[in-house]
């Protein structure tokens, strides 16, 4: 699933500490969401947010999320990797630790823009940390990353309504999630590792290659796709709870729902990874994920009896499909700050699209009267992805991002137009 870093001697192999160091900050990308959504009954009714402000909630930090992470790793090449992560998990710390005094919807939805530009930041730049600490395993180290950051999404929807509960304020519950990421800045600044201290003398190219991606057939497409997957678990973060509280759930139990959801995802894309580590081409394993989608939309949307084991499905087929796309992502280059760059640019236009989709979603909720024309719709995208996934030809990587970071590549997609198409 990786390739070899050409050109270069092969980089130190990170240790135990620094995977664990790379959980610990992925366990905080997540759990700022989720959190609000077992608690949205209660939020509404204290700060008077409709439905509509309420997919802002989800909206908001995703589209935050994206620009930054669009210029994170131009910002990450000035600064460096660890000045860059640092900052990240310090305006997370800031913006969680600043809803304990959130007395209305406009200091809600400012605190979750706030935290998606530090989860843009560190998402921006982490694939290359990763791919740096980890060069001969990129895929299982990203498996783990993914994993860890869906784990920190559970932690947000189960612990929220039981910390709300014993607190007696929801703002508590919401606030608390502010503590490991200082915890988390703190190791990260003391960290020695070789992969945290690289990133500021990368070249210009590569700093600035979300611009160069713009130019770029594949980029786009790796993100578009990237964007409409994601759009399924936006859509579930912001609704899903909502979803069992129509059924008389009470909030511990919608909570609950989502976070049996972030274990399936946590455990397919611990998984996954490993068990498509011998085989490059990831199709077949992508088609696995996005039917698996297929299938738990479909029986939520006809409302079929076992629920958890619909929701577990969707989990699953939606933590394989996200690990499996920042693999694919940066095994389309060999260098690290070059294939971290492809990534930042997946991830940034991708979660922009991906910000959509709880408001297409709501939106839907709210002219049909429930959710079943949501679960449709999303269940329809995922299989209008199963012919694009059959276009991603491992052997089409070089041809498809060839002298992407070079000055000569500026022009490549314009001089070899017809060419590029055809590698899409």
């Amino acid at each position: 699933m990786t390739a070899a870093i050409a050109g270069r001697p092969p980089a130190r192999m990170q240790g135990l500490g620094f995977a664990l160091l790379v959980v610990l900050i992925a366990i905080n990308l997540r759990a700022f969401l989720t959190s609000t959504s077992p608690l949205l009954d209660e939020i509404r009714a204290e700060t008077g947010l409709g439905f509509r402000g309420a997919s802002m909630l989800t909206m908001l930090p995703m589209l935050a999320m994206g620009l930054m992470s669009l210029i994170g790793v131009s910002l990450g090449g000035r600064i460096g990797a660890r000045a860059g992560v640092l900052c990240g998990l310090a305006a997370i710390a800031v913006a969680c630790g600043g809803r304990l005094f959130a007395e209305d919807a406009a200091w809600l939805l400012a605190s979750a823009a706030l935290a998606g530009v530090g989860v843009g930041l560190v998402q921006a730049l982490m694939p290359g940390v990763v791919k740096r600490g980890y060069p001969a395993h990129t895929g299982m180290a990203m498996g783990l990353y993914s994993a860890a950051l869906m784990g920190g999404g559970g932690l947000g929807a189960i612990g929220a309504p039981w910390l709300a509960h014993a607190s007696g304020d929801w703002h508590a519950a919401l606030a608390i999630w502010a503590l490991p990421a200082l915890l988390a800045a703190v190791i990260w600044a003391c960290s020695r590792s070789d992969a945290a201290a690289t990133g500021a003398a990368m070249d210009s190219e590569t700093r600035n290659g979300w611009r160069q991606c713009l130019r770029n057939p594949r980029a786009w497409l790796l993100a578009c796709y990237f964007g409409l997957v994601n759009g399924g678990y936006t859509s579930l973060v912001a609704w899903l709870p909502q979803f069992y509280a129509a059924k008389g759930r009470d909030a511990a139990h919608s909570g609950s729902m989502l976070t049996w959801m972030t274990v399936a995802q946590l455990v397919s894309a611990l998984l996954v990874p490993v068990l498509a580590r011998r085989h490059r081409d990831l199709r077949p394993w992508l088609v696995a994920m996005l039917v698996l989608q297929i299938s738990g939309f479909a029986a939520l949307a006809l409302d079929a009896p076992m629920a958890v084991s619909a929701v577990g499905v969707l989990g699953f087929g939606l933590g394989g499909a996200f690990a499996l796309c920042m693999a694919l992502a940066l095994d389309h280059l060999p260098h690290p700050e070059q294939a971290g760059a492809l990534a930042a640019f997946m991830q940034g236009v991708g979660f922009m699209v991906a910000a959509l989709a709880p408001l297409a979603t709501g939106w839907m909720r709210e002219h049909a009267g429930g959710f079943e024309a949501s679960w449709t719709y999303l269940g329809v995208v995922a299989m209008l992805l199963l012919p694009v996934t059959w276009r991603l030809d491992p052997r089409s990587y070089a041809r498809a991002v060839g002298g992407l970071f070079t000055s000569a590549g500026k022009h490549a997609w314009a001089a070899g137009k017809n060419r590029m198409s055809l590698d899409l």
